[in-house]
């Protein structure tokens, strides 16, 4: 008698669940695993291969961290550049701990350019390049559309957090400008000689940057650079300006004040003169902007130029201090002819309402004193 189970056929009248019963019945009793209880159904065509290598516990965690340190020297200037700008705590010193030798190593390794280049493709402003980009931006004197750069001279070290230049010997000062600069050149005087500072006092009353009928202050300062070679200049000059200026378009009309055009006309010519006057950073330059005057007419022409000044002097904050007496004498554009020195009521203004007094500019060379010492020794 035959042992294999019967086979059922399909005109079979049990169902199909009946007949899956007894053929796994009769499997079982041959010893057999039914196809109904295994796991999984190998193709017997294609049995599996035991001597196929397979991964290993230690084989994964070998890869991953082979991919952090991939990770770590890719990113690693990223990391260090996201921990310099997180405020001081633990958060940042974990981040730091892990950035600074990270991009140490990512700097003398090619992988940080590598991973920029291959994942360039993913911003998704690629396609914004071309004319106007950075890379391509004309600087001045490059075409007739280029943008001046910026230079370091532009920025005060003491605004940035860093440290200051080293301070140096103060031994010669220049004071020049209009009649504003009496009698603070003297006051100067007076104060630094006991220190050996030879002062040179210059003052050309009644002239102006922008009238040069009585003495174009582009040639002087050329001049005064040239043959004082002072180590700090003190500028203070506007008690005559206001005079129209030339346009910056060739063949065009006068620029009368006080405009924005006349403003900017007036700041590039101060602009020049500081420039001229720092020598390429031998030299300090201490400009002060005007007390406002009393009158509203020179008023609204003061307060132009100081605006003027604030905006020559931003290539050159590293060199040339500006100091805002307007704050000091006219808080809030208030003119007063007296405020408190001291604990007492002081006249701080000459009765024509432009000047100051001897008082006042007595406080003018404080603040002219602070930042000297500041700047030298």
């Amino acid at each position: 008698m035959s042992s294999t189970p019967p086979t059922p056929t399909s005109d079979d009248p049990r169902g199909p669940r009946a007949r899956d019963a007894e053929a796994a019945q009769a499997a079982l009793a041959h010893g057999e695993v039914p196809d109904t209880q295994r796991p999984f159904a190998t193709d017997a065509a294609a049995p599996m291969d035991v001597r196929a290598r397979r991964f290993r516990a230690r084989d994964g965690i070998l890869t991953v961290v082979i991919a952090a340190i991939i990770v770590l020297v890719a990113t690693g200037p990223s990391i260090r550049r996201t921990g310099n700008r997180m405020d001081p705590g633990f958060e940042r010193d974990m981040v730091l701990a892990v950035g600074k030798p990270a991009g140490a190593v990512a700097d003398w390794l090619p992988f940080h350019d590598w991973a920029n280049t291959l994942t360039g493709w993913l911003a998704p402003d690629s396609e914004v390049g071309g004319a106007g980009a950075f890379g391509t931006t004309a600087v001045a004197g490059t075409g007739a559309r280029g943008v001046a750069p910026v230079g370091p001279e532009a920025f005060d070290p003491r605004a940035l957090g860093a440290a200051p230049a080293p301070r140096r010997p103060l031994r010669t000062l220049l004071v020049t400008g209009d009649s504003m600069t009496m009698p603070l050149d003297a006051e100067l005087a007076r104060r630094l000689a006991s220190r050996g500072v030879d002062t040179t006092r210059d003052p050309h009353i009644g002239t102006g940057i922008s009238k040069s009928d009585l003495l174009d202050w582009g040639a002087l300062s050329s001049k005064q650079a040239r043959q004082d070679r002072a180590d700090a200049v003190v500028v203070f000059i506007g008690a005559n300006e206001g005079f129209p200026l030339p346009s910056s378009r060739p063949g065009g009309k006068a620029v009368e004040c006080c405009g924005p055009a006349w403003a900017a006309a007036y700041a590039t010519r101060v602009r020049t003169m500081m420039d001229t006057y720092r020598r390429n950073g031998a030299s300090r330059v201490y400009w002060l902007q005007l007390p406002l005057p009393r009158d509203g007419d020179r008023r609204e022409i003061a307060r132009t130029v100081n605006a003027a000044i604030a905006v020559a002097a931003q290539p050159y904050r590293s060199q040339v201090r500006v100091l805002d007496l307007a704050a000091v004498f006219t808080p809030g554009g208030r003119y007063r002819v007296s405020m408190p020195v001291d604990g007492r009521d002081t006249i701080v203004r000459k009765p024509d309402g432009v000047h100051l007094s001897d008082a006042g500019a007595q406080l003018a060379a404080d603040l002219v004193q602070r930042d000297l010492e500041r700047d030298f020794r």
